[in-house]
């Protein structure tokens, strides 16, 4: 097949009405590697904002339990993009994803910050590191995707743009990143969890964490107290995503068929399957304390902490 076979078919289509299947050409297809990545990140980052990255350390999800926890959001996810926002499999997802987000108080401002994490990071991770950036049909179409996604979740004011997307997602990050011991240890045991993923898994776990940390922008890494890498080591392994790139754009053919999330080796927690419907968590009441002071004096206070 040419290289830019699925690109052409992309394009061809319209981004304002068939935006679920370019989206599934991209994230399966094209680039499935690259956006798995770039979704990861964009998740991790998230974590950054106290108001998310506490709420997440209270409920032990994402510290006690991380594999799963990671396997449900990725299986949640994979079920839309594979049957379809309208599809009975895709309805009975976004009911779980809801049921789960609904026991917690939740911003709205947290919610649509999340949801822009999941629009603009991974435009930005292949325009930086894929062997070809995304093409303005497919931008629109990757947004309006999302977009959806977010009507679907009860997300209210959601930004009709990816330029609008942009600002928000800055925007917020700018003024709502900061340290708390909570958010860190979030983010602690997700780069544990990613270091046992092939082929990182064959790397000391160090240098699988400095990869991490030079992926990370200044703001990012302070708000988790984490240290800046070295210039020469955020070049080296910024030069090396960028040479996988090349290698994938001159040596290697686009994918002829799918390769969704429940097929991938590192999804681990439901080895013979499980229904959408029992995927995620429980809860019955929000773990946080409202109305009291839960951040000790090693804490910075959050603007908000939510739940």
């Amino acid at each position: 097949m040419n290289r830019f076979a699925l690109r052409d078919h992309t394009d061809r289509l319209d981004a304002g009405t068939q935006y679920e299947e370019i989206v599934r050409v991209l994230a399966t297809q094209e680039f499935p590697w690259d956006i798995t990545q770039a979704l990861s990140f964009a998740l991790f980052r998230t974590y950054a904002v106290p108001s998310i990255g506490v709420l997440l350390h209270e409920t032990g999800e994402f510290n006690q339990r991380t594999q799963k926890r990671y396997d449900d959001t990725v299986l949640i996810l994979d079920a839309i993009l594979e049957h379809g926002i309208s599809s009975q499999p895709g309805r009975s997802a976004f009911r779980r994803m809801n049921q789960m987000h609904g026991a917690y108080d939740i911003s709205n401002d947290d919610m649509r910050y999340v949801l822009s994490t999941f629009v603009v990071t991974p435009v930005r991770w292949l325009a930086d590191f894929g062997w070809r950036s995304f093409t303005p049909n497919e931008v629109t179409a990757w947004t309006n995707y999302y977009r959806a996604v977010g009507r679907h979740m009860g997300i209210q004011d959601i930004p009709d743009t990816y330029d609008a997307f942009v600002a928000l997602m800055d925007g917020y990050e700018s003024t709502h990143f900061a340290f708390d011991a909570r958010s860190r240890a979030v983010a602690d045991s997700t780069l544990d969890l990613l270091a046992t993923f092939p082929p990182s898994n064959l790397a000391p776990k160090r240098l699988v964490t400095l990869f991490a940390r030079t992926l990370m922008e200044r703001e990012l890494l302070d708000a988790f107290h984490y240290p800046h890498p070295s210039a020469l080591s955020r070049t080296v392994f910024r030069l090396a995503l960028k040479a996988r790139g090349k290698f994938v754009r001159y040596a290697l053919s686009p994918r002829s068929t799918p390769l969704f999330g429940r097929e991938r080796s590192h999804i681990r927690s439901y080895p013979n399957g499980c229904p959408v419907e029992q995927l995620g968590t429980f809860p019955k009441t929000c773990p946080v304390s409202h109305g009291a002071a839960t951040a000790g004096p090693e804490h910075r206070a959050a603007p908000k902490v939510g739940s």
